[in-house]
């Protein structure tokens, strides 16, 4: 057998790489991976308490509150009867949920039944956010009035324009000042964005096109909960920052709270939330802080689900005709910056921007992990309602739906992986062991029996070289 060692490469086995998408995460699914521990410290507050039951299917609530005042386990038979056969599925899920979020826990009854029972913490303090009861709130202490007093208005403007900050800059728009070197590193280890091989300058990716396509909302919910991956590498405390996210979830806009009490790390955090637009603090050393509407609710789930960058902007504004212009009737600059995304901008007027899809701008785009399905949905999500009203249900022209499409399949018909040629084996046998060691180890590029043919990954071509050396030794 000889090995070729010039690198020959081969595409012939390859495929291709399905690209991840965006994971957008309800309360649910992130408190599932808390520990039991951070769940039971979480649960020592009651507005937690309340968010989770709020944010809990309609079978799990009432399972809740059937049981909330109930000293004792219920037998598991006897919950499973209080709903239908024909919604077993149901009963099943949420049972699971229960479960995994820790509100009950299983508990042996006499006779050998098994039975639910809440946890205490839970029901304690659940019953103290549904009944009234407890301890007021730190933050809600008397204030003297603010001479500098913000309405809702300003707390309206000053959250748009810190939380546009960060979308100007994934989308790298010329509006991009302001932000912090923070909300860089979190944009970065959420893989919203990347550093590009060539000037190391951060670049928007794939995840990041999806992100801006969600509500904002949604955008928010998504930020914070990769903010929370890194709170302990900055050494705050996961729990407390968690509380208080929760606490500013149901605070009232456009009233002033107190920072007195709060912890070194609580104060640090709050800076973070500044930043971001949740929060607005004249000073850093006021004493006191306005909640902003991305901060209300944020935890509820029932304002998710649109797909628009701007909800101020519902309406569509982009027509594309079949000589692949398009058209986007808007004034923001965000909008504008995302068309720029995968079209060339020609002409900008005060409501209008023109812009034309081409070859190139389709491949800029893909080298940026954008993919064309993404492309098309956001020209079809934003269509102009005279697009709309045809009656095709599909608003955009079909051949310039195809070339995008044709396009990304251009550029992705073909993969290349290095690797070291082996060829001229003595023997079948001899082909047969080498290649079913390389399969079998994940370094076969590709094989060819006929001709006793095999392409290695060459980073593997050490190792694979070392076994044929054994195995030869051995004969």
């Amino acid at each position: 057998m000889a090995d070729n060692g010039t690198g020959a490469s081969s595409s012939l086995n390859s495929t291709l790489i399905k690209p991840t998408n965006l994971e957008c995460k309800n309360l649910y699914d992130y408190l599932k991976t808390r520990t039991h521990n951070v769940l039971e410290k979480l649960y020592n507050h009651p507005t937690i308490c309340l968010a989770v039951y709020r944010e809990l299917p309609e079978l799990a609530r009432q399972y809740v509150i059937r049981i909330l005042f109930v000293e004792q386990p219920v037998p598991q038979a006897m919950v499973a009867s209080w709903g239908s056969q024909a919604f077993s599925k149901e009963h099943v899920y949420v049972s699971k949920v229960l479960s995994e979020l820790c509100v009950w826990q299983e508990a042996n009854i006499p006779g050998g039944l098994l039975g639910w029972i809440l946890l205490p913490t839970f029901k304690r303090n659940l019953k103290v956010a549904l009944l009234g009861g407890g301890k007021p709130w730190s933050m809600s202490s008397a204030l003297e009035a603010d001479s500098k007093a913000r309405d809702v208005s300003f707390l309206d403007a000053y959250s748009l324009e810190r939380w546009e900050c960060v979308l100007h800059y994934m989308v790298g728009s010329q509006q991009q000042e302001g932000i912090s070197a923070d909300a860089v590193r979190i944009l970065l280890h959420a893989g919203l964005m990347r550093r590009d091989e060539e000037d190391g300058s951060p670049v928007i990716t794939r995840q990041g096109f999806q992100f801006l396509l969600l509500d904002r909302h949604a955008q928010v919910w998504h930020f914070i909960l990769q903010y929370l991956d890194t709170v302990e590498q900055r050494g705050l405390d996961l729990v407390e920052c968690l509380t208080f996210l929760f606490q500013l979830s149901f605070s009232t806009l456009g009233k002033d709270y107190s920072t007195e009490g709060m912890s070194s790390g609580l104060l640090i955090f709050l800076q973070h939330l500044r930043e971001f637009g949740l929060v607005y603090q004249r000073k850093r050393k006021a004493g006191r802080f306005y909640p902003t509407r991305l901060a209300l609710n944020i935890t509820s789930s029932q304002n998710k689900g649109g797909i628009t960058a701007d909800e101020d902007t519902h309406k569509g504004y982009v027509v594309v005709e079949t000589n692949y212009r398009v058209y986007a009737y808007t004034d923001s600059n965000l909008q504008v910056a995302l068309i720029g995304l995968f079209t060339e901008l020609m002409y900008r007027f005060p409501n209008l921007v023109v812009g034309v899809i081409t070859r190139d701008s389709i491949r800029q785009a893909l080298r940026g992990g954008i993919t064309a399905d993404q492309i098309i949905g956001y020209l079809r999500q934003h269509a102009h309602s005279q697009m709309i009203q045809q009656e095709t249900k599909n608003p955009l022209p079909p051949t310039v739906v195809d070339q995008i499409k044709l396009w990304e399949l251009e550029r992705n018909r073909l993969t290349y992986n290095e690797g070291v040629l082996y060829s001229q084996f003595l023997s079948q046998a001899d082909f047969n062991v080498l290649k079913e060691y390389a399969q079998s180890s994940g370094h076969l590029i590709w094989c060819n029996k006929e001709k006793r043919t095999l392409v290695i990954n060459k980073s593997a071509h050490d190792d694979v070289k070392k076994f044929w050396k054994r195995y030869s030794k051995g004969n």
